[in-house]
């Protein structure tokens, strides 16, 4: 009988994925204490907001090769301890500064997260299971969202700003021990694991767990040249496409995220408890979405065939969805019309975030933190722009109405660019390209 030990590996990424997103929405519960505390406007507070991008963009990128060359255990060890360390300093910060640059650090130590929990399902899932496997982990960002609303709120209530970051740190230290104790960068190396279920994981009958965990990321990290790995990551027009809604795809996220706290004060006068009951609804949807979207997303491949309707169409349709939820933002006046359009169009835009993550698998396994890093460096600068931009037209405008209508714009641009370039099923995966010719064909 086949142990089934990769779902607990995808047990912990889901846990520290929750800890991650709880730890970087936070500030947006709590800037409105910070900001009266160091007297912020509308400009500084979308700096600090959009402060975690900066360091986020950095690091996914460059984090991205690095976990392909030291493995998903090293990666996370090191990071997790970071950013639980950082989340924790922000708590006893006593100046603009001091949270801009704690902020900044956050972004350092979380961006290597996301390239190592795709490497990790690359490494430890079936070709079949990916897409399932990425929703059950990525479904922690929206859950992290939906329940860390009332539980940064209430710590904000019962123990200050402060006391809610330091307690948030010490959750993330406690995880540290337990990954680096359970997680193996392969799982021929894993004593959990056993043959039967690692022929399930290969898709073959041959099992050999004589190879190093050193030689098969030097494998993994070698088999493409860096010239072909980048001209195929760069000029490849699906990943391209995949890259550009991505990037609009965390727009929208980020701009929930940060701002939604915001928004619902100045537009409908809500105190920061209604504010944390109100935010769980749109996550909470998210959650339910992003889930069924993963599995429908596996069975349609397994189905058919095609990567096109399987990853292509949950892309540019969740996206439509979204900005057609976000246009009645610009008209209405009422609460409970609000909080419907809001929680449909973070529902439909989170709800395809597995399918992003699984396209970078199915076209590059063999590097595929590295192609995640260069997919989460878009996301990385939507995590900067989207509250600094917002930040500033809140300034200018005094409302939320043209954040809502640029938004609605992105996400035009992003269904065009799936509709006419994301064709994976055309374009060979660089494994093949690689083993017919040095000359990529796109």
């Amino acid at each position: 009988m086949a142990t089934r030990f990769r779902w607990v590996i995808i047990g912990l990424l889901f846990f520290i994925t929750v800890v991650n997103y709880i730890d970087r929405s936070a500030i947006s519960y709590a800037i409105g204490d910070i900001a009266q505390v160091l007297h912020l406007n509308d400009g500084q507070i979308g700096m600090i907001l959009g402060a975690f991008g900066i360091g986020y963009m950095i690091t996914t990128f460059f984090g991205g090769i690095w976990v392909d060359h030291v493995g998903a255990r090293w990666a996370l060890f090191f990071a997790s301890l970071l950013w639980s360390l950082s989340i924790g300093l922000t708590g006893v910060a006593a100046s603009f500064a001091i949270i801009y640059l704690m902020r900044i650090l956050l972004g350092v130590a979380e961006g290597p997260n996301f390239p190592a929990v795709n490497r990790a399902v690359g490494d430890w899932l079936s070709p079949r299971e990916r897409a399932i496997a990425l929703s059950n982990s990525l479904v922690a960002v929206p859950l992290a969202l939906a329940i860390g609303a009332p539980i940064v709120t209430s710590l904000i209530l019962g123990v200050s700003w402060r006391g809610m970051f330091i307690i948030l740190g010490a959750v993330g230290l406690l995880w540290v021990p337990v990954w680096f104790l359970l997680f193996r960068d392969f799982p021929e190396h894993s004593r959990h694991v056993n043959d039967e279920e690692l022929r399930h994981i290969r898709a073959s009958e041959a099992v050999d767990r004589t190879r190093p965990a050193k030689e098969m990321r030097f494998r993994q990290a070698h088999h493409v040249s860096s010239g072909t790995l980048w001209k195929y990551l760069l000029v490849n027009r699906t990943l391209m496409a995949n890259n550009w809604s991505f990037f609009v795809f965390g727009y929208y996220l980020f701009f929930f995220m940060t701002w939604l706290p915001s928004y619902l004060k100045s537009e409908y006068h809500l105190n920061l408890k209604s504010v944390g009951a109100f935010s769980i609804l749109p996550w909470a949807l998210a959650t339910v979405l992003l889930w069924l979207v993963g599995y429908l997303s596996d069975w349609i491949l397994r189905r058919t065939g095609s990567l096109r309707l399987a990853r292509s169409y949950p892309i540019w349709i969740s996206q439509l969805l979204s900005a057609l939820c976000v246009v009645p933002l610009t008209f209405t006046h009422d609460l409970t019309t609000a909080i419907v359009f809001i929680t449909l169009a973070v529902g439909f835009g989170m709800s395809a975030n597995s399918t992003f993550y699984a396209m970078n698998v199915d076209l590059m396994r063999e590097r595929t933190g590295t192609a995640l890093g260069v997919m989460d460096t878009f996301f990385a600068a939507a995590g900067f722009l989207a509250p600094v931009i917002t930040g500033w037209i809140v300034n200018a405008t005094g409302s939320f109405k043209s954040a809502f209508w640029l938004m609605a714009v992105l996400a035009a641009t992003s269904v065009l660019a799936v509709l006419i370039f994301h064709q994976p099923d055309k374009q060979r995966r660089i494994e093949g390209a690689v083993a017919s010719s040095s000359t990529l064909e796109y």
